[in-house]
Formats: structure tokens, C-alpha cells, sequence
């Protein structure tokens, strides 16, 4: 005598099943809303090669030697192309990420740290800073355009986000140096904080912040009159800033003080500060500005937090000296760069855990993401 079926049992495996299947899609949606579509990240390693991941498979399917003294590595905003530059060999390398082939090598200077595009992506901007000299290249022809004289120790040139300005972080000579993108004429030089290396701009681009990670201070800067308003004291020597997408508040990451402070950048004051852990580093926030992720470079995790409500959320355990973060372009997946390691973690965001992690090589730093 067979038993009747049961039917709800069955129901209920049928709609585990189909949950399970749009989860898998949804994961891996580059694969299935074109067939020619892919998602991937790019991480630099010590040995002057980037590890290229397939972000569907999980997997390297790449490894590409470019030279020594990997940095600034960034995806182009609209062609298929990873920019960087190389500190040691003075040049701004062109990755072409369809055939993983190294497209161009263009000697900038001595020293290059970093570089920027242009808001329509036809220009790049890097500083050579050796020589004192901000360097500007066609994208389209890959040939330098135009060059300028900046300030003492250039470690960062970058566009505004109307295009019009290019600022210039001087670290030796600590100036903010502005200049028109067209002519490159030098509209105002602006003393900051002391061996100042990062700098960050208010979607209006009225005003940027400048850091140094060796002083307790942020600078604010005036761009339209060219001034120092004010120097914010922090409460620890800062490694990193994260801007609103808004431009209300900037976040400032200090392993010193174990956590971040939060600047109003309205009224350039200091204001709340949340602990996060033992040495917070880097962090990256998603575009509602919700949910910040910071990694803990001695504690080998990272760190939720749900900035609606400053609330520390259950922290990730990853690799050894996490350092860079970068979602995926849909916000699913949380990248990690574990330096000590050498490896990349895998993060699914809905859910806090971790998917995997993928040998990259020794002593990763940089990271890109582009969809193409």
C-alpha cells in the first residue's frame, strides 16, 4: 500500500527551489542578461603582476606581468581599460581587459603615485613627482597633451566633478594647488596640513578636505575663492575619508583612535565618532550611504556598520591585514584585499558572510572592478 503524497511538502520544496535558482541568478546576473558580459576584479600584487578574478566563477583566470611598483590603479569609467602607474618605472600603464593584455606603457616622469580621469573619461591625470610636474593624457590617442609645473612632491592630481579645475596635493611644500582643466593656468596655491596626501570634493565642488597621515588634522579648502578655511582637529592621525554620495558628512578612518570620526561638511565641524575595532584602515560605503564596511587591518576582519543609526554591526572574519574594499557594480559583493595573505575575499553583502577567498598573490594592494 503506497502513502498519499504530500502536497505540502512538496509545495514547499518546489518554492525552496525556485528561491535557490533566482538567488543563483541574481549572483550571477553578468552570465545570464548577456552572454558576452563579464565581471571582474583586478588586484595588484608585490611582484609588479595583476591577478585578474572572474567575479561569476569565482576564480583567477589571469595573471598579467605589468612591472615594479604597482599604484593608483583604477578602472577606466567607460572603456574597457585598467589604468595604473608604475612608481618605479615612471610610467601609466594601460591594461585592455578583454584580451588581459598590457595595450601601452606611457613614460610620465619619475615617481607617479596615482592618477584621475576626466568626468567624460577622455582625459587622465597623473603627477610625476620627481619631477614636480602634473602630466595630462589623451585617453583615445594614449600620448601626454599637456604638462604643468606644480608645487614640490606631487602625490595626487584630480578632476572636479564639472570638469572645469584639476587640484594637485603637494606633500613636501603642503599645498593644495588649483588649476583650469583647460589651460592648466594656476588659479590658487593653498597651504594645508602638513605632507597632505589624500583629498576629497563636495559633489558642488565648492569645497575639498585634505588629510595627512601624519598629522590630526583635515584641512578644508574654499575652491571657488582659493583659501584655507579652516584645520579640523581630529582625535587620531587619519588613513582614510569616505564622502557621502550626498556631500553631507565625510567619514575619517584612524587606526590611532580605533574607529572613525564624522566631519559636517556644511558647517566644517567635528562631530560624533564611532569605535570600530583594533586598527581600522579603509572602508568603502554603499550608494544609499547606509551601510559602511571598514576593514581592521590588525584584527583581520572586517567591520559593518549601519550609519543610519551608528550602530557596530557582528564584524567578518577575512584574511590577514585586510586593506582594500570595493563592492561589485551592483552592490552584492564585498571585495576585500588581504595584504599578509595574498589573497581576496569574497563577501555576499545580503547576508554578511563569506563566500570564499581567492589567491591573488604576495602582498596585494591595489584593487579594480569593471563590468564590460
Amino acid at each position: 500500500m503506497t502513502r498519499p503524497l504530500n502536497y505540502r511538502v512538496l509545495f514547499l520544496l518546489v518554492v525552496l527551489l525556485v528561491a535557490g535558482m533566482v538567488q543563483i541568478l541574481r549572483e550571477h546576473r553578468p552570465s545570464w542578461l548577456r552572454p558576452g558580459l563579464r565581471l571582474n576584479a583586478y588586484v595588484s600584487a608585490a611582484d609588479g603582476s595583476v591577478a585578474v578574478v572572474d567575479l561569476v566563477r569565482l576564480s583567477v583566470i589571469a595573471r598579467v606581468a605589468i612591472g615594479a611598483g604597482l599604484s593608483g590603479m583604477r578602472e577606466h569609467p567607460t572603456r574597457p581599460e585598467i589604468w595604473g602607474v608604475s612608481t618605479t618605472g615612471g610610467y601609466v600603464w594601460i591594461l585592455e581587459a578583454r584580451s588581459n593584455q598590457v595595450v601601452a606603457r606611457i613614460p610620465v616622469g619619475p615617481a607617479p603615485y596615482g592618477l584621475d580621469f576626466s568626468p567624460d573619461g577622455r582625459r587622465a591625470y597623473t603627477t610625476a613627482s620627481g619631477a614636480d610636474s602634473l602630466v595630462v593624457i589623451d585617453v583615445i590617442t594614449r600620448s601626454i597633451i599637456a604638462t604643468a609645473h606644480t608645487g614640490s612632491g606631487p602625490v595626487l592630481a584630480r578632476s572636479t566633478s564639472d570638469g572645469k579645475h584639476i587640484l594637485v596635493v603637494n606633500r613636501r611644500d603642503a599645498t593644495l594647488r588649483i588649476y583650469g582643466a583647460d589651460s592648466l593656468a594656476s588659479q590658487a596655491v593653498v597651504p594645508v596640513v602638513e605632507a597632505p596626501e589624500d583629498v576629497a570634493i563636495l559633489p558642488d565642488n565648492s569645497v575639498a578636505f585634505v588629510i595627512s597621515r601624519q598629522k590630526r588634522f583635515v584641512s578644508v579648502v574654499d575652491l571657488k575663492g582659493g583659501v584655507l578655511l579652516a584645520n579640523l582637529e581630529l582625535s587620531g592621525t587619519p588613513s582614510s575619508m569616505i564622502l557621502k554620495p550626498d556631500g553631507g558628512e565625510l567619514y575619517v578612518i584612524s587606526p590611532e583612535s580605533h574607529g572613525l570620526q564624522s566631519v559636517n561638511t556644511w558647517t566644517h565641524e567635528v562631530r560624533d565618532s564611532v569605535v570600530l575595532g583594533s586598527s581600522p584602515t579603509q572602508g568603502v560605503l554603499s550608494s544609499d550611504a547606509n551601510l559602511l564596511y571598514v576593514s581592521d587591518k590588525a584584527a583581520g576582519r572586517v567591520t559593518p556598520v549601519d550609519m543610519s543609526n551608528r550602530r557596530v554591526m557582528r564584524p567578518i572574519l577575512v584574511g590577514q591585514a585586510p586593506g582594500r574594499c570595493r563592492f561589485d557594480p551592483g552592490e552584492k559583493l564585498l571585495l576585500v584585499v588581504n595584504e599578509d595573505s595574498g589573497d581576496l575575499a569574497v563577501i555576499r553583502v545580503g547576508t554578511n558572510s563569506l563566500l570564499t577567498m581567492i589567491p591573488v598573490g604576495d602582498h596585494p594592494r591595489d584593487l579594480a572592478v569593471k563590468l564590460f
